[in-house]
């Protein structure tokens, strides 16, 4: 796997979009943090564009992204905010460049495509908190984010969790948005989740959409060599007027009951205020017990 090298004061870190637009009042507050950590930003030629719901059209946001890749001054890629439309232009970029001059990839979400794609090219990256969301985040969100931009120890403690089961386990973390992997089954971009821990996380699905995901990513082998998994954020889930009986937590469990695997749920990522960074693709330990969970990653 190939490890982008950590930042350091003074270092150049870009903002593209790859999915919907933003606007500059709306990442002013990112920008200002980012510089008060001692780094310069740079913003797409692009970011500003409009396509309907898009920042920029296919052609401007590949451009956008593609520059950075290319960018040899630029040392880390915060993607502004997710929605949808990474996977438009995953198949149109060159990351010949990423592998020889690796830089941090950065954002959740939508963003999960560029993860899992990187993640089959043998590259890291960080999800974690986007520019859009810097002003509603918790001081432990951002931090995190920061402690793994310049190389420092990523630890991350949760509470127990009474759905748990224990286990201590080591291995790189891949995953992301579940609604994301669950559409990336059978493309180029699907990942390999054999040895790995997963992690998983959503926003405003019906239950039963969730049953449906699970029931996939269990039928396509993704689940079967698991060394362990980790469930973020289901937030803001929907239900029918017929109610579907579950929780989101408690169908996921329906799914891996037939594994020995740990899993912890309510981990502190994805759709959250408080959305602690993970570095995907980097080897982890992860402790699961009656007192609470413990991920360490160098």
């Amino acid at each position: 796997m190939i490890i982008p090298e950590k930042l350091k004061i003074g270092d150049k870190i870009g903002i593209i979009s790859t999915a919907r637009k933003i606007t500059m009042e709306e990442l002013n507050p990112a920008i200002k943090t980012l510089e008060s950590w001692g780094l310069k930003v740079v913003l797409g030629i692009n970011l500003f564009q409009e396509d309907n719901q898009f920042s920029g059209t296919v052609e401007q946001r590949t451009a956008d992204l593609q520059s950075m890749i290319d960018d040899n001054s630029i040392k880390a890629i915060l993607c502004a905010r997710g929605g949808y439309g990474t996977v438009q232009i995953i198949d149109a970029i060159n990351f010949t460049n990423l592998k020889k001059n690796s830089k941090w990839i950065v954002g959740y979400s939508d963003v999960s495509v560029l993860h899992s794609h990187l993640n089959n090219l043998g590259i890291a990256s960080l999800h974690a908190t986007m520019p859009i969301n810097f002003e509603s985040n918790t001081k432990e969100s951002l931090s995190s984010l920061k402690n793994s931009l310049f190389g420092n120890l990523n630890s991350i403690e949760c509470k127990a969790h009474p759905l748990n089961k224990f286990g201590k386990i080591e291995g790189d973390i891949v995953g992301g948005n579940l609604s994301i992997l669950y559409s990336l089954l059978g493309s180029q971009s699907d990942i390999d989740t054999t040895d790995k821990i997963l992690f998983i996380e959503d926003l405003d699905e019906y239950l039963y959409h969730i049953d449906r995901m699970m029931m996939n990513l269990k039928r396509n082998g993704m689940l079967v060599n698991l060394k362990g998994l980790i469930v973020g954020g289901m937030s803001d889930m929907n239900d029918n007027s017929i109610a579907f009986g579950k929780t989101a937590e408690q169908i996921i469990l329906e799914y891996t009951k037939d594994y020995d695997f740990p899993i912890c749920f309510g981990f502190p990522a994805g759709h959250l205020a408080d959305n602690r960074c993970l570095r995907l693709g980097i080897h982890s330990l992860l402790e699961i017990s009656e007192n609470g969970v413990n991920l360490s990653q160098e």
